[in-house]
């Protein structure tokens, strides 16, 4: 109201609150909603709420394992209209990923159709599909008719669906769950239900046992589509013992021989989530761009079963040095990673341990058990109130007919009537032979009067046993009468239920519920008994899908995935993958690269595009690596085996390596390990360099020697002797020692030698004993051992050249 006071024109609807708080609020709200009722599993069923309504929904249809299958249209139409109230394409999307059993190690969902496949193919349209529930999902669903868990409205308030599913086995790490929320995620690899058993039976026992001792039950995920892992079992010990790390996961693949020495590779099983299609692809990837030059071929050959051939180049290559390089190369290797953020009891989120898990899912059984038992009881004791006025019928036969046939309310007549003693009537006529027409002709006396004193014991007991009963107002204080159920049960009695083995089967069945219900009272009061229960219940689920359990003549229940030690390849030379063989490289000045087979005659002509002519010509081998420098001070480096044939004019050297269009090549040469470069810019400046450390790695090259506006990169010389000579636009040449040079990995480098006009024309090394030597203008090479006159500090301008000395002002 005092808003209202101080602002006339505000309309009492009107809210107004800071926009950060309105902001804050409505996005957290988002964000609980998004990680309670879409991203996150429930660690008690390990299920989300649209795979919790689909097999809800599943259920309500009758779709039971042995009953016949429905659309999938009708499936997803249900679950949306009636329960989740989203896009009927995510609820199908969701319920076929369930059916495959390539993605779910137990698939909840029957599917019958085209549900997509390992090559990533998209399932059917809905219209097209058909859908049932597998026994795992009614091990799910087992004790929903028993109050075994706690129900809620639908989003619109007309139906109820159950808030967790009873889930008679662990399925969070049975079969995995996967999500994105906000600010948090969630990534569990699926596992073997008969590990995960053992486990829960041990924690059973030793509740307060070492998460690491769980590994020697569980030893690990256990993928649907096999493979094998090679994760160190300390790290996987860790990652279960903090609910994060991550399994290096492989393919599994076996050598067949091809006979007369030949051979191939047969991949049977690919790592988990890695589509087969696209692996196809990125191995004939590998095989274009030559990243494993040992690799000549990738065939599929996968029919049901995944068979996908890996040919080698030569028979003399190693498998596992083939098999190493493709796990770096492509996706035979993956690793998958464990992020086990799951909500423990449907509210909050939390990071779980494997023991924290488990331990979650136990004591959602105990409850589960304890409120099925309590539902149990009800039921018994209903069923005993009813049998005690049956047996209490049969022991007054006679007068509960008299009842019928003469009262004008023979209901209230028998609610009223006193059965605390079977009534003389009917003793006498069953005394009586001669009334043929009695319903208990031949009933010995000593008998019925055995079924009064049974009746009138019942009577007693169950007045202990059974719940308290609300009896009518008119017969309160009646403590010898029937309740309004009894009433009800006899006047709804069957002629045919008055034979005499009915009697004997009421009494029996008495005695028998009488039984279970002190072993319910029993189990409900000890805690040792229902653990006890549980350990028994989770043998069974062994039992029915351990190792034997088979699907659709598939055995499901047996473990897939494999363990193994990692088997590290170490770098390999390129000796051992490439066979060695003689080459010349040539390099045109347009920048058309190509090797020539063979070390041919340097000085042989050579054909070039129109315009275009040699400027690199050099022999090497195809196991030699070569680097090119750019103008613009990158370092590119190429496989002498990848270069095009020598038959054509080659290829353009832009295309193999990303060079920029606006810069040139400085120098193409084979790689030595070890040695050193002297780069230097047009501007003067320079370094010395490791040629070890200008290896690139991508196409993109490496950036070495930093040039600024006009200068580019204009020498690239090898190291070798102790002095450095350098020589200007302006013809001037400067001798320093090499000490004076530091040897850096990238940067722009330290001043060469100062110019007032111009720049540098050309840099090179040597020792000073020997003189320095260049060609003069007729070809003739000229040594000058006399370098006093141009041997000065570095930086320094330097001297006019000695006579002879070329015009192009370069030494080489």
């Amino acid at each position: 109201m005092s808003d209202l006071l101080d602002d006339p024109d505000k309309t009492p609807d009107e809210v107004t609150e800071p926009l950060r708080r309105a902001i804050g609020e409505r996005y957290l709200t988002y964000a609980l909603s998004t990680i309670m009722h879409r991203a996150l599993p429930d660690a008690r069923d390990g299920l989300k709420p649209v795979h919790r309504r689909i097999l809800y929904a599943m259920r309500e249809l009758r779709l039971g394992s042995t009953g016949g299958f429905r659309k999938s249209a009708k499936i997803s139409g249900d679950v949306m209209g009636n329960y989740h109230p989203h896009g009927d394409a995510a609820i199908y999307d969701a319920m076929a990923r369930l059916a495959q059993d390539f993605a779910v190690r137990y698939p909840l969902v029957d599917g019958q159709g085209n549900f997509g496949n390992i090559d990533g193919d998209n399932p059917a349209a809905p219209r097209y599909t058909e859908a049932r529930m597998t026994a795992v999902a009614e091990a799910m669903l087992e004790g929903l008719a028993e109050n075994a868990v706690d129900y809620r409205e639908n989003y619109d308030g007309t139906l109820t669906e159950p808030v967790v599913l009873p889930a008679a086995f662990p399925n969070l790490l049975a079969n995995g769950s996967s999500g994105i929320a906000v600010g948090m995620a969630t990534n569990i690899p699926p596992h073997n239900i008969g590990e995960l058993v053992e486990a829960c039976l041990h924690l059973i026992d030793t509740p307060d046992c070492r998460d690491d001792t769980l590994l020697n039950y569980v030893k690990g995920p256990d993928f649907p589509t096999g493979g094998v892992i090679v994760e160190p079992r300390e790290n996987i010990a860790q990652a279960y013992r903090t609910g994060r790390g991550a399994f290096r996961l492989r393919c599994r693949w076996e050598v067949e021989d091809l006979g007369r020495g030949q051979w191939q590779i047969v991949v049977t099983e690919i790592p988990y989530q890695v589509q087969k299609s696209k692996l196809v692809e990125k191995l004939a990837e590998v095989i274009q761009t030559k990243k494993v030059p040992i690799l000549a071929d990738i065939r599929d050959e996968s029919a049901d079963d995944v068979r996908m051939i890996l040919e080698p180049r030569s028979k003399n290559v190693d498998p596992e040095v083939l098999m190493g390089m493709l796990y770096r190369n492509s996706d035979l290797e993956v690793r998958f990673s464990l992020n086990m953020n799951v909500l423990v009891d449907g509210v909050t989120p939390k990071v779980c341990s494997m023991k924290e898990v488990l331990r979650a899912f136990l004591d959602f059984r105990r409850d589960v058990l304890k409120r099925r038992s309590r539902h149990r009881m009800a039921k018994i004791d209903h069923r005993l109130e009813v049998l005690q006025g049956l047996i209490t019928a049969f022991v007054n036969l006679d007068r509960v007919i008299e009842i019928i046939r003469y009262d004008d309310d023979p209901k209230a007549a028998l609610m009223y009537e006193d059965w605390s003693t079977p009534h003389q009537s009917t003793l006498s006529r069953a005394m009586d032979e001669s009334a043929y027409h009695s319903p208990l002709k031949g009933v010995d006396v000593s008998a019925l009067t055995l079924m009064a004193d049974e009746a009138a014991a019942a009577t007693g007991i169950l007045a202990e046993s059974a719940p308290e009963r609300q009896v009518p107002h008119s017969f309160e204080g009646r403590e010898n009468g029937l309740s309004d159920v009894q009433a009800e049960a006899i006047l709804n009695m069957r002629l045919r239920s008055l034979r005499r083995l009915e009697e004997e089967a009421l009494v029996k069945e008495r005695d028998q519920l009488m039984k279970e219900r002190a072993g319910l009272e029993d189990l409900l009061e000890e805690e040792q008994l229902q653990w006890t229960a549980i350990a028994d219940q989770l043998r069974e689920i062994r039992k029915t899908f351990g190792k034997g359990y088979t699907l659709d003549g598939r055995n499901v229940g047996a473990r897939r995935t494999t363990f193994a030690e990692a088997g590290e390849v170490e770098d390999v030379p390129l000796e051992a993958m490439i066979d060695r063989e003689p080459i010349t490289v040539v390099c045109s000045q347009m920048g058309w690269i190509r090797a020539m087979t063979g070390h041919i005659d340097l000085g042989r002509e050579l054909k070039f595009k129109d315009g275009d002519g040699p400027r690199f010509m050099f022999h090497a081998e195809t196991t030699d690596r070569l680097l090119v420098f750019g103008t613009n001070g990158r370092f590119y480096t190429l496989s002498a085996a990848n270069l095009p044939g020598g038959r054509g004019m080659g290829e353009p050297l832009r295309l193999i390596v990303d060079l920029p269009n606006d810069a040139g090549i400085v120098d193409l040469f084979i790689h030595r390990p070890g040695r050193k470069l002297l780069v230097a810019s047009s501007a003067g400046d320079g370094f010395i360099v490791g040629e070890d450390e200008v290896i690139a790695q991508t196409r993109s090259g490496k950036q070495v020697l930093n040039v600024r506006g006009d200068a580019r990169a204009k020498v690239c010389e090898p190291v070798s002797g102790d002095h450095v000579a350098v020589v200007g636009e302006n013809r001037k040449v400067l001798v320093f020692a090499l000490s004076e040079l530091p040897e850096m990995g990238r940067g722009k480098g330290v001043r060469l030698q100062k110019y007032k006009d111009g720049g540098l024309s050309d840099a090179t090394t040597f020792a000073l004993e020997d003189g320095l030597s260049w060609r003069d203008p007729a070809g003739r090479t000229r040594t000058e051992t006399d370098l006093a006159e141009w041997t000065g500090k570095r930086a320094g301008t330097g001297r006019m050249a000695p006579r002879g000395f070329p015009r192009d002002n370069r030494f080489t």
